[in-house]
């Protein structure tokens, strides 16, 4: 009886003098869901018809919006009651909807930073693992035992697992020291993680930067490469 009485108010209401049909449309669609004259999901295009001009009074991409509902109509189609669709649609809502193709925005073109075991779980078309050397995988604060070090090739394994086209593992040359003196650079050389063993190298595409070059300019690998170390220091201190 309250329901019946607050839809009679509803109805009794004065319509808005910017919109009298827009108003007296909505009255006629609810008079009608409430009155259940059409079964699911044919209550819900109902709805839609109601809202369909409204799309492109309110959005710019009101085209794109109006398939988003036709979409949702074809899954709620698939639902045996209204219930059961609204049911899964709060337990598993969609993350987005997609538009038109475009340029892409600037936020749309991004890197993700994440530790190994951040990336437990997830999967991306290209990984780029870094500082691949003893050290860092696996790291100093875990080699006080076997278990540990194991420990530290099975995160090797979920990062390499985490690409499904295109995986990167970088080994760096150096690593320069921090606090350093006033009379150059202090740097260290690098070595490649023992997870890595000479036997795997034939498994991976090895690339080296930078890369010499020859008489001609072209880079030339395995190239012995002269340098005037005398004329470098000079250059330096003109």
């Amino acid at each position: 009886m309250a329901a019946s009485q607050g839809f009679e108010a509803f109805e009794a209401l004065q319509a808005p003098h910017v919109a009298p049909h827009d108003w007296q449309a909505l009255v006629t669609t609810f008079s009608a869901l409430r009155r259940a004259a059409r079964s699911w999901p044919g209550d819900l295009e109902l709805a839609r018809q109601w809202y369909d001009p409204q799309l492109e009074r309110l959005y710019e991409d009101a085209r794109a919006r109006r398939q988003d509902l036709e979409q949702l109509l074809q899954i709620a189609a698939t639902y045996a009651t209204r219930e059961r669709f609204l049911t899964e649609l709060t337990l598993d809502p969609p993350s987005a909807a997609s538009g038109e193709a475009g340029v892409p925005a600037r936020d749309e073109d991004y890197l993700i930073l994440s530790t190994i075991h951040s990336a437990k779980g997830q999967e991306w078309a290209s990984v780029t693992v870094l500082n691949l050397v003893d050290g860092c995988i696996p790291s100093d604060m875990a080699t006080g035992s076997d278990e540990e070090i194991e420990e530290e090739r099975r995160l090797l394994y979920v990062a390499m697992t985490r690409a499904k086209d295109r995986l990167q593992l970088i080994v760096p040359q150096r690593f320069y020291v921090h606090q350093q003196s006033n009379f150059g650079d202090r740097h260290v050389h690098a070595l490649r993680s023992r997870f890595v063993t000479d036997a795997m190298l034939g498994c991976f595409e090895v690339l080296v930067w930078p890369q010499g070059e020859s008489a001609t300019g072209s880079p030339a690998q395995g190239a012995k490469i002269a340098h005037d170390v005398k004329a470098r220091v000079r250059n330096r201190w003109d």
